[in-house]
């Protein structure tokens, strides 16, 4: 028997209630960010020896030096000749979904001309070196890679450098096939948070990035935190969420499975069910016991919606709505009849899925938008991975000589104000000047 939370919002507990379902311990354990301070500051003192070490530690590959850390870009073109050829179609054709969607992203330099002949602009200008982390061992994610590497292509980036671990020397064809599709310049069988350091800091044989970008666990997310500053990153995700509003018009054993699709990542992951209907609920929960039985990770499907997962019997959509709003949900599936009529009404979502056919999993892999999407609530202030990411913004500000009378003045008379007489001078020298 699969135990899920049964709320509704007519419930006098009900906020209570869920305010525990959506709590979120996001700080790191404490013990993880002791090793992680420790592996950071050593891979930034010793360098290539700090990762052939921790290689040899947590990976178990012995690397006989730190060239050998390095997987040839000729590997990488011999994995995508050696995948089937409906492997090798699937990731060329999400490969060029991803690259058409993110090509609508690509943002462009632009100036305007004031009336006195003082020119305002913005400059775009791409990264130069991204850094890439994959998640290795077990599981194979070359979604992953062409998540990442593809908005950044787009994007202009001149390099792009990869860091996938290897358990036992083992390279996961599916990846470095990815590798060669989109375009990654340079891949390392490093991981954790030593692959962090060494892209933060550089060695002699990793160099440096200006932005860490892709998915880890604790000790990856501990890592990206700490080396925030000295460079970029993307985010800092949770666990994987979704939320699913339906009316009852939408096949129960459907739901079910959309349900699982983000509880099968791990015990942490939620997922969670708004419908005014309480027969479909019904349904929807005996669709669960009835297709938990055949899942191969049902053990960890069955402990995700113990722990944080719900069927919540709302008064009607718009309170559904309502909800979404607040809780901000990484996925979200609008599985109604018209979901045209409720996308006005949704300000806080990672993703929003229309209709009872866009499933999560076509979003995840080969839709086109990007996989990578706040968590924990932060879709409230922040948006999917995207060409944006991989692009700077600078001003351009060319200043007329008439321009330079009047707003002189301004910038004068307010920085005399704040008590910067050297600000002001510099505005008005220019002010008094001649020169052409």
């Amino acid at each position: 028997m699969t135990t899920i939370r049964r709320l509704d919002t007519a419930q006098q507990d009900f906020e209570a209630r869920l305010e525990e379902l959506l709590a979120f311990e996001a700080a790191q354990d404490p013990q993880v960010e002791s090793v992680v301070t420790a592996i950071l500051a050593d891979v930034k003192a010793r360098g290539d020896a700090a990762l052939l070490d921790y290689t040899r530690r947590f990976d178990r590959f012995e690397a006989p030096a730190p060239a050998a850390l390095e997987i040839p870009r000729a590997a990488c073109e011999q994995a995508l000749s050696r995948l089937p050829q409906a492997q090798r179609e699937a990731l060329s054709t999400a490969a060029e979904r991803v690259r058409g969607y993110h090509e609508r992203q690509l943002a462009h330099s632009w100036r305007y001309t004031e009336p006195d002949g003082t020119v305002l602009g913005q400059q775009i200008t791409p990264l130069d070196r991204v850094g890439i982390y994959v998640p290795g061992g077990k599981a194979a994610y070359p979604s992953s890679v062409i998540m990442n590497a593809v908005p950044a292509k787009v994007a202009g980036v001149r390099e792009i450098v990869m860091t996938v671990p290897t358990p036992g020397g083992e390279r996961n064809e599916l990846v470095l096939a990815a590798c060669a599709i989109c375009g990654v310049d340079r891949v390392f069988s490093i991981g954790g948070a030593q692959a962090v350091a060494a892209l933060a800091y550089g060695t002699a044989t990793v160099p440096r990035v200006d932005k860490i970008v892709g998915p880890g666990n604790a000790y990856v997310a501990a890592a990206k935190r700490r080396v925030f500053g000295v460079v970029g990153i993307d985010m800092v995700a949770g666990p994987s969420e979704i939320l699913v509003v339906c009316d009852g018009s939408a096949e129960p054993d459907w739901i079910a499975m959309d349900l699982f699709s983000q509880a099968e990542h791990d015990e942490l992951a939620q997922a969670m069910l708004l419908a005014p209907d309480a027969a479909f609920i019904d349904a929807v929960a005996g669709s669960i016991e009835e297709q938990l039985a055949d899942m191969p990770r049902r053990d960890i499907i069955r402990a995700s919606l113990a722990g944080r997962g719900a069927l919540v019997k709302v008064r009607d959509l718009d309170e559904a709505c309502a909800l979404v709003n607040r809780i901000a949900p990484e996925h979200l599936e609008l599985a109604v009849a018209d979901p045209h009529a409720l996308l006005p009404k949704i300000r806080h979502a990672g993703a929003i899925f229309l209709g009872p056919y866009a499933s999560e999993a076509i979003g995840d892999y080969c839709a086109g938008p990007n996989h990578v999407l706040p968590t924990s609530g932060s879709a409230r202030f922040s948006s999917p991975l995207g060409v944006y990411d991989f692009q700077k913004r600078s001003s351009v500000i060319e200043v007329s000589r008439e321009g330079a009378r009047t707003l002189g003045r301004i910038a004068a008379e307010l920085a005399r104000g704040e008590g910067l007489p050297a600000h002001a001078r510099s505005a008005e020298y220019r002010m008094k000047s001649e020169k052409a």
